[in-house]
């Protein structure tokens, strides 16, 4: 592979990699192929098209594919298990009606919202929205009965900040992985970015269509926690819990930094041993075991029935995960193609930033085809030998990452599994959706790319 030129232009490379996203959108909109297969069989045949030597394109779609999953498969099956102890014990509901008690019924919606941002860091947008809506709609039937709206629309848009822009999410950790970002600046930006955005697009926004749009609450969970333990952990456990990830990655971040001006030296043990704790991975790890005692273990759940617990949470995640390889099998025969340096130099003929062009490109993605993950991580793996091969600081590699998450959630419509979650889960027809959940999500991606944007701006003229 060493020894092979690219003997195609910019024109013809830059064709190949439009009809291979065009496959990819007819394959999984017109055909209905899972995005797995899909990605897999357009990589084969983007390597096919480009000229990779016969002889090593199987290399380069297992490179690609394994280089990925070796870091986002840890994450991701770290944090189902996380989200599962939290839910599992009972933490979400204690956290939830904790913050409703400290803010009181009238800023209850701002409460729960704030509840859904704490659960939704290691749990998924679909499963955290389930585990909360019966505390959902029990507040909303003792406060407002026709107000659903107003108190499922700022806690559904917690879990899409969550879910779009924060690992341990599969989206964000497979585009960190694939720019080759910072996991601790990634981490650090998005927790920043989360709560304006939330803010704006979820608390504002779910007032206005909570009073816009009366809605009776849907009788879907019965007896509302029926199935909730009856001896849930305290809320500053739970919160506890859900922090010691974030304090032990950031640890790791201010280590580098030290290392950087001098201060420390990483040749020094002590060192190393807090730099492989504050490893994205092992911080998980360690979480998840700290969890597995707090939550599972002293509230009395041994053996094969936490084990049953934490197998629970990896069944939903499989597919989650061999599509997010499958899009870094994409991106490695885009690398390997030069694909991603024509892509490159065109950008910089035409004067369009990096950043932008990303964001455009996740926009037109999750437009046409529906998942946020599938459009991050094509988008990502598409940008990903520009962004690699250009020269940005940390941040601004984190900027970009973040940027194309912005337009991975743009606008979700007919043709996106969380429009339906949300609608039918909420009680509100198409047009109803359309006019709130969708309206939602286009206002959450421009704002947080807007604010991105500014960032990304002001570290460049640092």
């Amino acid at each position: 592979m060493d020894e092979w030129t690219q003997t195609l232009g910019a024109g013809p490379l830059l064709a190949i990699a439009a009809a291979a996203i065009a496959l990819i959108l007819v394959l999984v909109i017109r055909f209905k192929l899972h995005a797995f297969l899909t990605l897999v069989v357009v990589s084969l045949l983007t390597a096919l098209a480009t000229g990779i030597p016969i002889g090593e394109i199987v290399n380069t779609l297992v490179g690609g594919f394994g280089s990925t999953l070796g870091t986002v498969a840890l994450l991701i099956g770290l944090g189902a298990m996380l989200g599962k102890l939290v839910e599992h014990s009972g933490g979400a509901r204690v956290l939830a009606e904790a913050l409703v008690g400290r803010f009181g019924e009238k800023r209850a919606s701002f409460a729960l919202g704030l509840a859904s941002l704490a659960v939704g860091f290691p749990i998924f947008f679909d499963a955290g929205l389930v585990v909360m809506l019966p505390i959902i709609f029990a507040v909303a039937r003792r406060l407002g009965g026709g107000n659903v709206l107003g108190y499922g629309i700022p806690a559904a848009a917690a879990f899409s900040v969550m879910h779009v822009f924060l690992p341990p999410h599969p989206g964000p950790v497979a585009a960190t992985e694939l720019y080759e970002a910072n996991l601790g600046l990634v981490l650090l930006v998005g927790i920043i970015l989360a709560f304006p955005v939330w803010y704006v697009s979820g608390y504002l926004w779910g007032k206005r269509v909570g009073d816009r749009y009366p809605l009776p609450v849907p009788a879907l969970f019965g007896s509302i926690d029926e199935d909730q333990p009856s001896n849930p952990p305290r809320v500053g456990t739970v919160l506890a819990v859900l922090a010691l990830p974030l304090v032990l990655i950031f640890m790791n971040t201010g280590l580098d930094a030290l290392n950087g001006a001098g201060v420390v030296s990483e040749d020094e043990t002590w060192f190393q041993v807090l730099t492989v704790i504050g490893t994205s991975a092992v911080a998980l790890l360690i979480s998840v075991l700290v969890a597995m005692l707090v939550l599972g273990t002293r509230r009395g759940v041994h053996g094969s029935a936490l084990e049953k617990v934490l197998d629970s949470s990896l069944g939903p995640v499989c597919s989650v995960i061999l599509i997010t390889g499958a899009g870094g099998m994409f991106g490695g025969v885009l690398r390997a193609s030069g694909i991603g340096d024509a892509l490159a130099d065109s950008l910089e003929s035409i004067g369009l930033p990096v950043i932008v062009a990303a964001y455009i490109i996740a926009v037109i993605l999750r437009l046409a085809q529906g998942s946020a993950t599938v459009a991050l991580v094509t988008a990502a793996g598409l940008m990903a030998p520009a962004v690699t091969a250009g020269d940005y600081s940390g941040l601004q590699i984190a900027c970009i990452t973040l940027a194309t998450a912005a337009g991975s959630v743009f606008a979700g419509h007919v043709n996106d599994s969380g429009f339906w979650l949300v609608g039918r889960l909420m009680g509100m027809d198409v047009k109803t959706t359309l006019r709130t959940w969708t309206v939602q999500q286009g206002i959450e991606s421009v704002l947080a790319f807007a604010i991105i944007s500014v960032l990304y701006v002001v570290v460049g003229l640092a």
